[in-house]
């Protein structure tokens, strides 16, 4: 079952958004994220730290200040000069800013994991430290480190920063998230219980932080599955960095930012699992350079659209049993241009298609382009067919531009591919519905849900057809008269400012 939304804010996570917001002035808007997602990282390792701090001093063994006890909980070491108490000590002093420098500047020399992560900018004129003081003050005075709940408070803190963000920066937002109803559903059908996880362009991590919430609502554990990915975008990479940290994932995301096409930090690696929005269409990819790359198994993809470079990297990657989730845009289940529709075609006939969701529009941020959901599989449990899902009048408007997929449309998705799975589905016209290779040979090899499930049928109101003919012309006779009137009316107010129509 779909885990409840998390979408309206807590109370505590909203408080320190909006005190941040104060801190904006004129700092660019990546800067600033960087300011207020490192802030809530350094509170994060503090409390944890604390917390281990406690239990050691409790234990009465004198391993306090030893480093490898908090090795050992897989617990950042913070060295006295740069632990928060110092922070909230100067947080109404000028140089708040530069305290705040100085302790991730000893975070990163203490823990390797950290290297060059951290944001290190707070002395910067611009930003306001009368004000940064205050943040400070809410992340002191609010109690947070009570046992087994200080992470996932936070967690939520930044995630719902990464919303925030994402709202704010409109297109720009693709590079680092991904909206959580989105991953939901890709995590809720691909069911990463156990096993090795993968996204090659992670962004902030949310693949990663909802596989983990997915085991943890069905009774697993964090160390039931290992995680890898790779990101391109220095600044997200560490923002993914950060964001794991927090959640207590440990992963491995390479030493440093990379291009996955041409640098693959796990080229020697498979996965059980892909989940994966990588960027929508992207044209400068590198094409050209790499048309006898060995990860195109099913044609060349076309140097002006990655879409199924991005597919074939993912299959390249995939274990025996694997299976992937992805997003990409709907032009990838129709398109014959430049190699894509042989590329499609040898994908189907290879049968790892396993289903296909046509989602709503106004889900993303970033932009209106209408998406898909691709779901494949090298151990499909029903070889020579896929599940095709129209979701597109899913979803509930949260603010005048945008949907969200609520929870009960999660599960009713899921709950589809389950009994796909079982060999249980019974179709529903205008949403779900099962084809097989030779049916989706017909159609050219087209993927686009809407041919497979139909229409869905109308309700049947009850009302006799000649009875409801009379009462709708008589309602557009009356909407006609009444038109008329607003016409003269308004030809009348014309006329006695001296005008005329």
């Amino acid at each position: 079952m779909a885990k409840k939304s998390s979408t309206k804010a807590l109370g505590f996570e909203e408080q320190i958004w909006d005190a941040a917001c104060k801190l904006r002035g004129n700092i660019d808007a990546s800067e600033y994220k960087n300011v207020v997602l490192g802030l809530i990282f350094l509170k994060y390792v503090s409390d944890s730290f604390d917390l281990r701090h406690q239990e050691l001093m409790e234990e009465n063994d004198g391993f306090e200040e030893e480093r490898d006890a908090y090795a050992e909980s897989n617990t950042f070491w913070i060295p006295k000069e740069a632990r928060w108490e110092r922070v909230a000590a100067a947080a109404h002093m000028p140089e708040v800013g530069k305290v705040i420098d100085e302790s991730m500047r000893r975070i990163e020399q203490e823990n390797g994991r950290l290297k060059n992560v951290l944001p290190k900018n707070f002395a910067r004129p611009e930003l306001d430290k009368r004000r940064l003081g205050d943040v400070v003050d809410l992340f002191t005075n609010v109690k947070m480190a009570e046992r087994g709940n200080s992470h996932d408070l936070l967690g939520r803190t930044y995630e719902y920063c990464l919303a925030q963000f994402a709202s704010q920066e409109g297109k720009n937002a693709g590079e680092f998230y991904t909206p959580r109803c989105v991953v939901q559903t890709l995590v809720s059908v691909i069911e990463p219980f156990k096993g090795r996880v993968y996204d090659p362009c992670c962004g902030s991590g949310g693949m990663f932080v909802q596989s983990a919430e997915f085991v943890k609502v069905h009774q697993g554990s964090i160390s039931d599955i290992s995680v890898y990915g790779q990101e391109s975008n220095p600044t997200t990479w560490k923002m993914a960095t950060m964001n794991l940290a927090i959640r207590g994932i440990d992963a491995d995301l390479g030493p440093t930012n990379a291009d996955t096409f041409f640098n693959d930090l796990h080229k020697t690696e498979r996965f059980d699992f892909v989940l994966a929005n990588p960027p929508f269409n992207l044209s400068d990819w590198g094409g050209d350079k790499l048309r006898d790359d060995p990860r195109w198994d099913y044609g060349v993809p076309p140097e002006k659209n990655a879409n199924f470079a991005w597919m074939q990297h993912m299959i390249h990657h995939l274990s025996q049993k694997g299976r992937i989730g992805m997003v990409l845009a709907n032009g990838s289940l129709s398109s014959q241009q430049s190699n894509e529709g042989e590329i499609r075609k040898n994908i189907i006939e290879a049968d790892l298609v396993e289903g296909i969701i046509a989602m709503p529009t106004q889900l993303f941020f970033s932009t209106q382009i209408p998406v898909c959901l691709w779901f494949l599989s090298k151990d499909k449990s029903q070889h020579g067919k896929t599940l095709f899902v129209d979701a597109r009048e899913m979803g509930t408007m949260v603010t005048r531009a945008h949907r969200q997929l609520t929870d009960d449309d999660i599960t009713r998705i899921s709950s589809a591919f389950d009994a796909f799975r079982d060999g249980t589905l019974e179709g529903e016209k205008g949403f779900s519905a099962a084809a097989s290779t030779a049916e989706i040979a017909k159609q050219d090899y087209v993927l686009t849900p809407g041919r497979y499930v139909g229409i869905a049928d109308i309700e049947d109101d009850g009302e006799p057809f000649e009875e409801k003919m009379t009462r709708l012309t008589s309602e557009l006779s009356r909407s006609f008269a009444e038109s008329n009137r607003l016409q003269e009316e308004i030809r009348k107010s014309l006329e006695a400012i001296g005008y005329e129509l």
